[in-house]
């Protein structure tokens, strides 16, 4: 028999369709994952047998393909778990694609069948919006994160049953919800406020004509004479972040993983300052799996550069493209990935 359901793979900041579809066939026992699969995805097949297995169901002792499609876009991450155990599940007739045709399923399998959270919940649901579809079905715990996106039904759950009991109409799940007024008005407080600054009124008067101006900053002065203390509190006298805004930003910190569950949203301006220490490809971007450096993690926010003349070269000489264009372009031989990366820059130095 043959199943079909939908999921979605993440390229830069954004989450491309994929087709799930599974065959059961007579033959030698043998799980297959054709369609560009990365490690991760191949390794699947262990989970998705303990998970099917430790939850009561029979895993088919035959010949079993799975086609990730689009054939020639790379398949990366565990994101793929859930849609394919549904699909080996509804080939083998125990569980009913009906229900599942208008939703978009994502979520990593642990052996005992518990969903686990899994990274960019928020492109894929704002991908499941744009695709018309009624929903997205996610891991609980990426709930309140997807949330954000209004339109769409989203259903977080805890275990590979829950999922099966609700595609055959025996459970309903009520969708996840999220209040943006009331998100907005808990979390806008910024740890280091300016109001706490005493004194330092020339500098003050350069933060504050930065701040309306969207400015450019360079601090120089004798260590301990407030540079850094000064920085750290720059944001909070930002414009408040709007919710556009605060989407695009989010959607970077999700790709990434770095979302905390209490706070599907950032409600505040993110303050970036990594090390001196720090390469190229840590700043702006980059490597075997592109993904996005400093800059883009300070989108629509603040970039600080401590001790600005102990950066290597090369690294401050990568700063030209994204200060100029505010976007990160990265180039690989299978694809070319842009990352938004509009900021402040603030750095400082001693003379």
């Amino acid at each position: 028999m043959l199943a079909k359901l939908y999921s979605a793979v993440l390229y830069g900041v954004e989450a491309h369709p994929i087709d799930v579809e599974i065959d059961l066939s007579q033959g030698l026992p043998l799980l297959s994952i054709v369609g560009l699969p990365d490690l991760a995805v191949k390794e699947s097949k262990d989970r998705l047998r303990s998970a099917i297995k430790n939850t009561g169901f029979h895993f088919p002792v035959k010949k079993i393909t799975v086609n990730l499609a689009p054939a020639d876009l790379k398949k990366e991450g565990s994101a793929f778990d859930l849609p394919m155990a549904l699909g080996v599940l509804a080939a083998d007739g125990v569980v009913k694609e009906g229900r599942l045709e208008n939703y978009l399923v994502v979520g990593e399998l642990s052996l005992d069948g518990r969903i686990k959270a899994i990274k960019g919940a928020l492109p894929i649901a704002i991908l499941a919006k744009k695709l018309g579809m009624d929903g997205i079905i996610l891991p609980a715990q990426n709930g309140p994160e997807a949330a954000v996106v209004s339109g769409i039904k989203v259903l977080g759950m805890e275990t590979l049953p829950q999922v099966v009991e609700f595609a055959n109409g025996n459970q309903e799940v009520s969708p996840v919800t999220v209040d943006l007024d009331v998100l907005f008005a808990q979390s806008t407080d910024y740890a280091d406020d300016y109001f706490e600054v005493k004194g330092q009124a020339h500098a003050k008067r350069a933060l504050e004509i930065a701040a309306a101006g969207g400015h450019n900053l360079l601090m120089v002065g004798p260590p301990g004479s407030g540079k850094t203390m000064l920085a750290k509190r720059f944001p909070s006298i930002l414009p408040r972040i709007g919710f556009e805004e605060s989407l695009e930003a989010t959607q970077v910190h999700s790709v990434i993983g770095i979302l905390g569950g209490k706070h599907p949203l950032l409600t505040i301006r993110p303050f970036r300052a990594p090390h001196h220490t720090i390469s190229d490809a840590g700043l702006i971007g980059g490597g075997q799996i592109p993904r996005p450096g400093e800059v883009s993690l300070a989108h629509n926010g603040v970039l600080f550069l401590d001790e600005l003349p102990e950066f290597k070269r090369n690294v401050l000489e990568v700063l030209r493209q994204p200060l100029e264009e505010g976007k990160v372009t990265i180039s690989r031989a299978t694809a070319s990935l842009t990352y938004p990366a509009q900021f402040m820059l603030v750095a400082a130095m001693n003379p």
